[in-house]
């Protein structure tokens, strides 16, 4: 007799599930991070360019995680593994947090004179063109997109230059973010192959997806640029530019990771970097507001 179970369903069954190593929790955590006049309007290494370009990165996040998590909670009802299953109710959460700090943030960014409203509208009408997709198809996004955010968190957490370069009212949060984007890096991957993913999904969806990231964050830094257009330099630029793309650059340094993706057995914890959870988590309790110490399980709708 034939099945009457769907692809999608019948893949369940045939994936392994969880890979996240059961030393790592997936607990999302509000802050609370304010940001007042106390930050500097160049916040990163004193730069112009490398501040705008963390600043368009920060504008992305709240429409992004949203993305996110609709692609992963299309799937849940699919999940069988009850170890998986809690981990997709922690990414929910932490992306929730995520987006709650960095609205704080934006907040600050907008009342500097950027145009983050604008920003955050045009990116919604992307993302929600982006909706009109195979709900597969916006889960391989949301893989590719994950894969770029843990490399990027890696990379911070990896790096004492990096962090040293942010000022102090910005760190926490960069650090806080990298490590939860290092927790969960293999939840939307690990849901991807129990909803039956091919291997041609996400190598394709990886290509376009850095294409249009890409595309999305230099037009914003951009429009950053140019309301600050008076304090543009030349020298600074390029200084900027090298920082990032030159010799062992914040970006140009992660092409190799980048590249691990396309390995037709690669899985997000290949590299198991649970070792730098453990060396900041203790060290960014300290900056949690009284008022979440316990905890806040808000989350995205």
């Amino acid at each position: 007799m034939l099945s009457t179970k769907t692809p999608e369903k019948q893949a369940v069954v045939t994936h392994k599930a969880s890979n996240t190593p059961d030393k790592v929790a997936i607990k999302p955590q509000r802050m609370g991070f304010e940001f007042g006049e106390s930050v500097p309007r160049y916040w990163l290494d004193n730069s112009y360019l490398l501040s705008h370009t963390m600043n368009a990165l920060s504008v992305l996040f709240p429409e992004g995680e949203q993305f996110f998590v609709d692609s992963v909670r299309a799937f849940r009802g699919q999940i069988q593994d009850a170890k998986l299953k809690n981990e997709v109710r922690g990414f929910i959460g932490q992306e929730a947090m995520h987006s709650l700090e960095h609205d704080a943030m934006n907040r600050h960014v907008r009342d500097q004179g950027m145009p983050v409203e604008a920003m955050e509208k045009d990116l919604k009408v992307l993302l929600d063109a982006v909706r009109l997709l195979p709900k597969r198809h916006q889960l391989a996004i949301t893989c590719a997109l994950e894969h770029i955010t843990a490399m990027m968190a890696d990379m911070l957490l990896e790096r004492d230059d990096v962090r040293e370069d942010m000022d102090e009212s910005m760190r926490p949060l960069w650090v806080w973010h990298a490590i939860e984007e290092t927790e969960h890096k293999a939840v939307a991957y690990d849901v991807f192959q129990q909803a039956g993913g091919t291997y041609a999904e996400r190598a394709v969806y990886q290509v376009i997806s850095t294409g249009v990231l890409g595309v999305v964050a230099t037009w914003f830094t951009g429009r950053m640029m140019l309301q600050d257009r008076k304090n543009f330099s030349v020298t600074d630029a390029a200084r900027g530019l090298w920082r990032m793309w030159g010799a062992n650059g914040t970006f140009s340094s992660l092409i190799p990771t980048w590249l691990e993706y396309f390995k037709p057995g690669y899985h997000p914890w290949d590299k198991d970097n649970s070792d730098l959870i453990a060396r900041f988590k203790d060290e960014i309790q300290q900056y949690i507001a009284p008022e979440y110490q316990n905890g806040n399980r808000r989350t995205l709708q």
